[in-house]
Formats: C-alpha cells, structure tokens, sequence
C-alpha cells in the first residue's frame, strides 16, 4: 500500500473511532432538543424547552443534590483515608503491603452489583443503616481505590530525600509531611478528587441498590422518571451531565495535567 493510501486509510479509521466515540454524544444532544412530546431521534424541529425543563423538576433537583453531596464529602473522606494509606505504601516496607493494595482496589474489580447487594446484605440491613448514610458509606468505598492509586502514583515520583532533609532540618515527621510531601503532591491530591467526584456522581449499580424512597441518586432518579415519562427532558439532563463531567476534565487537564496521573 502506497503513502496516500495508509493516509486515507487512517483516517477513515480515526473517523470511524470518532463516530463510535462522539455519535451516542451527539445524538443524545439533538434527542434532547426535539420538537416533540416524546423521545425520538432524528429530531422533529428543534427546541431548547425540554433543557429548560431539566430545571423545575423538583426530584431532579432534590437528587442532583444529594449527588453533589455524596461525590463531594464522599471523596473528601475517601481522600482523609487514602492519602495516608498511599503515603505508608510508598514510604515503608510494611508487610503484606500488595495484599493490602488489593484489598483496597477490590471495589473497582468487583462488579458494582455485587459490592452494592453485599453492602445491602451485610452492612445496611443488619445495622439497620440509613439510606443517605448506606450512600455515603458506598460511594467513600468506591472512591477510596482511586484515591489511594492516583495518590501514591504522586508519591512514587516525589524523592524522599527531601522528607528526610526536612526532618534532619529539625522538623518533625508529621510537619515534614505537611510542609514538604503535601505541597508537592497536591496535582496528584486535586487529581484523585476530581476523578472520584466524576465516579461517585456517575455511579448507578451500586446506588442502584441503596437507594430508598424519596432518597435516589441523580442517575436513579433519572432511571425512576423514564418508567413513568418518555418525554426528551432525560435526554436533555444527560447531555447537561455529559458537559459538566467533560469542563471537569478539561480544566482539570488544563491546569493539573491531568491525564499524568490516571
């Protein structure tokens, strides 16, 4: 096959990973923006109505922030767990440190069905747990593997040297941890959250189980409303979701660099 060939070639193959990529995006967008009372695509006429709709739902609005509440405070704890964590795993030999980064990364291999009946089973049925807390305890679960990777992906490249020099300058180990590790590994800190917001936000088989009346999720309440109305409203809500997770990422990639530590 001769240059001009392998060119086109290519690119008919970059054009068609786009499509498959972009086209459930695109077509959700212009479903949302339909002229009509029910979800359809190609759209019939174009309105913005039903994105403006998104907005009086009360229950949209009720779990958006319980959402918000959980991927924000639950990735804060996730963070108060993992950093810590991270930072032994790096720093000292400690005995079965793989069997505890297994352990820690079991929510991410287990299937989120499984982890979310067996948090139901086991932890919010015999404790008789509430629902927004059975919630939080889940999601900081889910959180936590990511928090302890990215982090200690941070650790890995910052040379502890510079911890050591700060405790032979007389500090001591905590403050040699505040004043020098931290600093230098806030990328990765910054990183871990809005990875896990982004996750935590998203997440539907393990709140999927949790959830309890008038207590849902975004993603559930937006399951719950298209068994009763089809109208193009969820669609508009999805693509709203859509563009806020990708601003996160693409601030986030503009000013961490981000894509250095995932």
């Amino acid at each position: 096959m001769n240059t001009i060939g392998r060119t086109t070639a290519n690119w008919i193959i970059l054009g068609l990973t786009l499509t498959f990529l972009i086209g459930p995006f695109l077509i959700i967008i212009l479903a949302g923006a339909s002229d009509t009372e029910f979800l359809a695509f190609p759209p019939q006429g174009l309105t913005l109505r039903w994105y403006a709709k998104v907005f009086t739902v009360e229950s949209f609005r009720a779990s958006f922030m319980l959402s918000m509440g959980l991927a924000i405070f639950g990735t804060l704890l996730a963070l108060v767990l993992g950093v810590p964590a991270a930072y032994a795993l790096n720093r000292y030999d400690l005995p079965g440190a793989e069997t505890v980064r297994t352990i820690v990364a079991a929510p991410i291999i287990v299937p989120g069905i499984i982890v979310g009946l067996a948090l139901l089973r086991y932890v919010v049925v015999p404790l008789d747990v509430t629902v927004t807390m059975a919630l939080f305890m889940a999601h900081t679960a889910l959180v936590l593997p990511y928090a302890v990777r990215v982090v200690s992906s941070s650790m890995h490249n910052l040379r502890g040297d510079m911890e050591e020099a700060a405790v032979l300058l007389g500090c001591s180990r905590f403050q040699a941890f505040t004043k020098v590790v931290l600093p230098n590994i806030r990328g990765g800190v910054l990183a871990a959250f809005i990875l896990g917001f982004v996750t935590s936000f998203n997440q539907v088989p393990v709140s999927l189980f949790l959830s309890g009346p008038g207590v849902r999720t975004l993603p559930i309440d937006m399951l719950a409303y298209m068994e009763i109305t089809f109208d193009p409203s969820v669609a508009a809500l999805s693509a709203l979701l859509a563009f806020m997770s990708l601003a996160i990422v693409f601030v986030a990639e503009r000013l961490l660099g981000f894509s250095r530590y995932v």
